[in-house]
């Protein structure tokens, strides 16, 4: 089993017509964030299917597929990298962690972030130090601080919410909207399992908060509430909040 057999795959599956609407989605057009990538037109759905088919490709045949132009070989990876440390030894969990940070250039969209960082760096991380989602937080790549930040919904659903809140607490000046949401997404998970590290949280830094990220960590909250945290944001200098 190799990544040419995946490709092979894949590609019977490809849709046209899906491919432009995927383009056009995650944002391919000059300039965007994902200027340049290339889509062959396959769901989530059915990669997952192919993830379960392929799920024992070796790791330097999943290197291979990571490496591909096409986006959805490398969400299939991405996908089988995640099964593959479902169920592993140590030994397999720290290649499997270092191929993917060794590899950081070709996760390069939110989809693929999402997909893989809880389980393949959060979940080697739960038994080590977590000095590397500092580091990835303070990358100058778009990807490498989303990895930091959703890495550590591993931890969220173990109950642990320090690494989230500090992380947090590095990314409240980030200039990009795709980690406002995520950082306010890993906020509102918190916020699930323990409401007042959340509050504590909003208390300390809503008023500092891009409003998309405030937006995303409160929205579960009551009206009444979400309202109020909204209000507390500082002004911009012209004395209006943003339109973020």
């Amino acid at each position: 089993m190799t990544a040419e057999d995946a490709h092979t795959k894949l590609k019977s599956l490809a849709s046209p017509e899906a491919a432009k609407l995927a383009a056009r989605f995650f944002k391919t057009g000059p300039g965007q964030y994902g200027e340049g990538d290339t889509f062959i037109g396959i769901n989530v759905p059915t990669l997952r299917t192919v993830s379960r088919e392929y799920k024992t490709l070796p790791l330097d045949e999943v290197r291979a597929l990571l490496h591909s132009p096409v986006h959805e070989e490398r969400h299939l990876a991405l996908l089988i990298l995640v099964l593959q440390v479902a169920k592993c030894d140590g030994d397999f969990r720290k290649r499997a962690y270092d191929l993917y940070l060794g590899n950081t250039r070709f996760i390069n969209n939110w989809d693929l972030v999402d997909c893989s960082a809880p389980q393949v760096v959060g979940g080697f991380l739960t038994a080590e130090p977590r000095e590397p989602l500092f580091t990835l937080a303070k990358s100058t790549s778009l990807w490498e601080r989303r990895i930091a930040i959703v890495a550590t919904q591993h931890f969220i659903r173990r109950g642990e919410f320090a690494e989230t809140l500090a992380i947090g607490e590095l990314l409240l000046g980030d200039e990009e909207d795709l980690i406002h949401k995520a950082t306010g997404w890993m906020l509102r998970e918190v916020g699930k399992k323990d409401p007042p590290a959340l509050e504590g949280f909003l208390d300390r830094h809503a008023t500092a908060m891009p409003r998309t990220m405030l937006r995303y960590a409160i929205e579960k909250f009551p009206p009444e509430e979400r309202r109020a945290y909204l209000e507390r944001r500082k002004p911009t200098v012209e004395g209006v909040a943003d339109g973020r």
